[in-house]
C-alpha cells in the first residue's frame, strides 16, 4: 500500500508541475470505432482537460465525461502528446433476450479510463487521437469493456 501512495503521490506532483503549452483550446469532431462517438474536448489548463462523449451505441447510446492529463514528451514533435485520466459513463441500450425474441431497455453506469496519444496539425485547425477507454460496468450489466476507444478527427478552435 505504501509503494502504490508513493508512485501517487510522484504521479501527482509530476502531473502538477509539468510545464507544456497546450497546442489548442477546444476541439470538436467524431470517434469510431466502438459506436459512432461526438466528442469535445476542452483544456482547463496547458496540460489538463475535460473530454464529453456522445456515443450511438447497441440501439441507444453512452455519454461519457473524462478528466485527462496530457504529457508533451516528444521533443522531437511538439504537436504529439500523450494523455491518460479517469471518467465515468452512464448509458442506455436495447437487450435482446434470445429466449423470448424480446427487446429489454438496460442502463449501465460505470468508471472508466483513457489512454492514448494527441496530435495538432501544425498548421491547420484539425487535431486526431487515437486510444484506448476501456470501462468498468458497476450498475446495469456489471464487468469490465474493453472495447471503447478508437480514432478521433476533430475541428480545433
Amino acid at each position: 500500500m505504501r509503494t502504490i501512495s508513493l508512485a501517487l503521490l510522484t504521479t501527482l506532483i509530476f502531473i502538477t508541475t509539468a510545464n507544456a503549452q497546450a497546442p489548442y483550446d477546444r476541439a470538436l469532431g467524431v470517434k469510431f470505432p466502438g459506436g459512432l462517438s461526438l466528442t469535445y474536448k476542452k483544456f482547463i489548463s496547458n496540460t489538463h482537460n475535460l473530454e464529453a462523449q456522445f456515443t450511438a451505441w447497441h440501439q441507444g447510446f453512452r455519454v461519457a465525461g473524462l478528466y485527462e492529463f496530457n504529457f508533451y514528451s516528444f521533443d522531437k514533435v511538439p504537436e504529439l502528446s500523450w494523455f491518460v485520466g479517469p471518467g465515468a459513463h452512464i448509458g442506455f441500450w436495447k437487450h435482446n433476450d434470445d429466449s423470448t425474441k424480446n427487446y429489454n431497455s438496460q442502463a449501465d453506469i460505470g468508471v472508466d479510463g483513457i489512454i492514448g496519444l494527441d496530435y495538432k496539425f501544425k498548421n491547420a485547425p484539425i487535431n486526431v487521437s487515437v486510444d484506448w477507454e476501456p470501462a468498468i460496468t458497476l450498475i446495469g450489466s456489471a464487468g469490465f469493456t474493453p472495447v471503447f476507444g478508437g480514432v478521433a478527427i476533430r475541428y480545433t478552435f
